[in-house]
């Protein structure tokens, strides 16, 4: 059995979503933009995901029978609770559960001719498409964005993938994994003098759609006043890229300065610190955070060293300075030199697990962590946590949303609502399998 919060008062726990209304403090701001999702995995749900958060409607088409493959990845939430095998058709991957919130499933074989003429009717109607399959394979069945601008001149159509849709890394194969070591992050990250590591969640994979998000917001408001859409190409490898040199990764190439420096700065004696009973994250670069901490720990020495006088000085005798202070706060508890560093306002924090976190009610309140909604069964999942949306803002809360869908769960209602489908119709689309 699996340790999860216990403790943790969780909003609507037991009220089944879809029977929650919109109350007057909650606001849509993408309530009137239509999302055309052809998304699988991970980087496409999860900008599918963001977009729902805010309002919009998001319709994710999938393989009639198969849907995304993370489907298929256990463990299996449903009405007889979790499994590592599915028990009953309503059963749904927790990892799809997570990465689908807030979505609409619907099914087309789009190889078939019947189907990609459906996804183009559909595609009429939308304001966005969104898509992360292999470059190039929407396109090479006629769902491109040339001719779904044909149809809608004013689609916003985004393409997001490993490398983006030119260039000779273009068509290599690539998850989060690949992308982190392409992108050089692995040899920014880890200990000197140990191999690469890579980052301990799929930062490719998330960050990217963030990217994508509010590029397709972009290119909405470009529209809003051009009427025309447009085609995103997103990189994940670009994305990381551009973010890793934020830092000045330049000089240290240039200078042979370590890449890889772990739980420490590149400069300075910014890093972590074990005290006796757990270990402390500190920040120290300016000159005044170095004053503050020799109050802090009654250590004038560190002033009154030469090697120690200012932000050069102590980036030239980096180890000198972190062997210094790293013997001063190891004589001290956890909890009592976090207190003496912070009253002098000296940045800091202990390093905490992700139990504590997943436990900390802080997290709850603010709905960074939320229940995880099963829109099949209109309840949450026992002892599942979803993440929320980080940002709070002043007009209202972001709407409530429902849980990830079971597959094609939504069939009826799209086809009718943008095809003008009747059951019947629907039946006979089914019985050739088409849906």
């Amino acid at each position: 059995m699996r340790e999860l919060p216990t403790n943790i008062r969780r909003p609507n726990n037991s009220t089944p979503i879809a029977n929650t209304a919109l109350n007057e403090r909650e606001m849509e701001p993408l309530k009137d933009i239509k999302v055309l999702a052809v998304t699988v995995y991970l980087a496409g749900p999860f900008a599918s995901m963001n977009l729902a958060r805010m309002g919009a409607e998001v319709i994710k088409v999938e393989i009639p029978g198969k849907g995304d493959p993370v489907r298929g990845n256990g463990p299996f939430a449903g009405p007889q609770g979790t499994n590592t095998q599915k028990q009953t058709d309503d059963d749904i991957s927790t990892r799809f559960l997570k990465r689908t919130q807030g979505v609409k499933s619907v099914t087309i074989d789009l190889k078939n001719p019947k189907g990609k003429q459906m996804f183009l009717d559909m595609a009429s109607t939308c304001d966005v498409v969104v898509e992360n399959l292999a470059p190039g394979s929407l396109r090479r069945i006629g769902l491109g964005y040339d001719e779904v601008s044909a149809v809608n001149p004013g689609i916003v159509y985004c393409s997001i993938s490993g490398y983006g849709q030119t260039g000779p890394y273009k068509d290599k194969p690539a998850h989060d994994p690949q992308i982190q070591g392409m992108a050089g992050l692995m040899d920014i990250n880890g200990e000197e003098d140990r191999p690469p590591v890579k980052v301990g969640f799929y930062i490719g994979d998330l960050v990217t759609p963030m990217f994508a998000c509010y590029s397709i917001l972009a290119a909405l408001r470009e529209k809003d006043r051009t009427g025309k859409g447009q085609y995103l190409d997103v990189s994940m490898m670009d994305t990381l890229v551009s973010m890793m040199f934020m830092e000045n990764l330049e000089e240290a190439i240039a200078d042979g300065l370590p890449l890889r420096t772990g739980n420490i700065s590149r400069s300075g004696p910014t890093g972590l610190y074990g005290t006796k009973d757990g270990d402390l994250s500190i920040t120290v670069t300016s000159d005044d955070q170095w004053g503050r901490l020799s109050r802090a720990l009654n250590a004038p020495e560190l002033l009154e060293n030469p090697k120690f006088s200012d932000y050069v000085a102590r980036t030239v005798n980096v180890e000198d300075a972190r062997q210094e202070v790293q013997r001063l706060i190891g004589q001290y508890t956890l909890e009592d030199v976090a207190k003496r560093l912070e009253d002098f306002d000296v940045p800091c924090a202990p390093v905490r697990t992700a139990k504590q976190v997943m436990n900390d009610q802080h997290f709850w309140d603010r709905g960074s962590l939320l229940p995880m909604m099963h829109a099949g069964t209109g309840k949450p999942v026992e002892d599942a946590v979803a993440s929320g949306f980080p940002v709070k803002f002043s007009g209202g809360e972001l709407p409530t949303i429902e849980g990830a869908p079971t597959l094609g769960m939504h069939n009826s209602e799209i086809f009718s609502k943008l095809l003008g489908l009747n059951d019947q119709d629907i039946e006979k689309l089914k019985k050739e399998k088409v849906i």
